[in-house]
């Protein structure tokens, strides 16, 4: 029962249920240390503030009774009282040292006390016996009668005194050796302890790494194997784990749930990638076929309008040459013939003219370079004086350089601002804004005029090459200049778009990519405001 449940147990159960045990084995051996050194303690105070202060006592006390016994002699053949004072000093320390012993004494100690009462009572009998009949005698009879007390009487009864104080210095010293030995038996177990603790703490480090080595590294170490054949394009490879802990277990079946589903993704990705193919191959066909065809459409309209230029500059020089020569000798139909013929010339060379400059547009190019559109502006407003007449007005802020060709974006801004100009609103005077306005990492540019405008209809057909909006008596023109416009603004990276929403005028947008770094115009710059006056 123990083996199946223990395999169910997670590694994080079974490293808590380690720590649990080490603990509880810590804990009490720390209890019994803690025991131990307490017991060591009091055994050393017994030691060293009990058994040695008492012993020292005691030899004392034998040197106090020597004292005596010497003063009384001393006293007894002299008779002066000088000779009695290593008598009463003893005396005193005889007390002391008695007084001494008692307060060390513990209830325990009861043969060392049973010994000091010994003592206490053949000091009493020697006194009594000895040593105040001999002091009494010398004082009322004379050292004579002292000296006979004397020697008559033994020396057995303080030969006894001393062999009780010896006595109880063995047993003292018997106090003191039992409890040096307990001491040193403590010392010893409490090294056995911490030799214990320390080797508790070793084996369960080993335990601790056998564990993470059999249920973590070993299994993750496999598992990584399988891993990396998968990776190896070996999808259909099942991934299990059946030796670690059962959250790498867990781990190994999500894994494989995984692989299961790349695999699955992977086949849908191979069959879109052959059908990607399939469809890139033919839009490569069809682009490479686009790409010829535009290039023969731009090759055509080049040498056919460059072709075209000789013979219809023979037709309008001789028909010119036919209006000044004959005009006013034929009828007038004639003369109206011939103006006819001059006219369609001229449109036709300008139409040509056109449709040549429009081919050239990236073809035709001289690299990009920074250009600034206030000196764009600038010249653009020259070219168009003529035009622009003495109540027209041009304006514009400050505006930022951009990347591009000048002589291109020269001739973006002369077709809208000329648009601008030529469609303008009977008896009011052009008025045309120009501004600018980043937006991410591409500058917004609007044209705004107030002229006759544009209907929201016509928005898409403004920008066809050749596409006019009104008759051609009513305005010059060959109906090329926004598809110009539009050409040179993609060619730029750009994109155009006319406003629908303004009640007033025309409002064309279009954008150009700013250069990497560029702020907008300062604020602090003074406004450049160009007014054609």
């Amino acid at each position: 029962m123990t083996g199946p449940r223990m395999r169910t147990w997670t590694l994080r159960s079974r490293i808590a249920a380690l720590c649990v045990t080490i603990g509880v084995i810590l804990t009490a051996l720390g209890v019994f240390a803690a025991i131990t050194a307490a017991a060591h303690n009091r055994q050393l105070d017994d030691v060293l503030n009990r058994a040695s202060p008492m012993r020292a006592a005691g030899e004392s006390l034998s040197t106090a009774m020597v004292d005596q016994e010497t003063g009384i002699r001393g006293y007894a053949i002299t008779g002066r009282d000088a000779n009695l004072d290593p008598y009463r000093k003893g005396i005193a320390d005889q007390q002391a040292q008695v007084n001494r012993i008692e307060s060390l004494l513990h209830p325990e100690d009861k043969k060392i006390r049973a010994a000091l009462d010994e003592v206490k009572g053949r000091i009493d009998a020697w006194h009594q016996q000895v040593s105040e009949p001999v002091v009494a005698a010398v004082q009322a009879q004379g050292v004579q009668e002292a000296q006979a007390r004397i020697e008559a009487a033994s020396t057995t009864q303080f030969d006894e005194l001393r062999a009780a104080i010896d006595r109880m210095q063995d047993d003292i010293q018997a106090l003191r050796t039992e409890t040096a030995t307990a001491a040193k038996d403590s010392s010893q177990t409490m090294v056995a302890i911490e030799i214990a603790a320390a080797a508790v703490v070793v084996l369960a480090g080993i335990f601790l790494m056998l564990l993470l080595d059999r249920l973590v590294s070993r299994p993750i170490v496999d598992l990584a194997d399988q891993v990396r054949r998968v990776a190896g394009g070996d999808y259909e490879r099942h991934i299990e784990s059946r030796l670690g802990s059962p959250e790498l277990v867990g781990l190994a079946a999500d894994v494989d749930q995984m692989r299961q589903q790349i695999a699955s993704e992977l086949s849908e990705v191979r069959d879109a990638r052959q059908q990607v193919e399939w469809v890139n191959q033919q839009l490569q066909s069809q682009a490479e076929e686009l790409t010829r065809s535009n290039r023969d459409l731009e090759q055509f309209a080049y040498v056919a309008s460059h072709d075209l230029q000789e013979p219809l500059r023979k037709v309008a020089s001789f028909c010119q040459l036919l209006q000044r020569r004959y005009a006013g000798q034929m009828d007038e139909r004639a003369d109206q013939y011939i103006a006819f013929a001059v006219d369609g010339a001229q449109r036709m060379q300008r139409l040509i003219n056109d449709l040549l400059a429009f081919s050239r547009i990236g073809r035709l190019t001289s690299g990009f370079t920074d250009v600034d559109l206030n000196r764009v502006l600038g010249e653009v407003k020259s070219q168009l004086e003529p035009r622009a007449g003495e109540d027209a007005e041009i304006t514009w802020p400050p505006l930022p350089i951009v990347e591009g060709e000048e002589p291109l974006l020269t001739t973006l801004f002369v077709n809208l601002i000329g648009n601008s100009l030529k469609f303008r609103r009977p008896d009011v005077p052009p008025e045309v804004r120009i501004t600018a306005e980043r937006d991410g990492k591409e500058w917004k540019f609007n044209v705004r005029d107030n002229g006759i405008g544009i209907e929201a209809e016509f928005a898409d057909k403004v920008f066809v090459i050749f596409q006019r909006l009104h008759a051609r008596d009513a305005y010059e023109g060959t109906g090329i200049g926004l598809a110009i416009v539009k050409k040179i603004v993609e060619y730029h990276g750009g994109r155009i778009w006319l406003d629908v929403g303004v009640e007033v005028g025309a409002s064309i947008w279009f954008t150009l990519p700013a250069l990497i770094g560029a702020d907008e115009p300062g604020e602090e710059q003074e406004s450049r405001e160009m007014v054609v006056a």
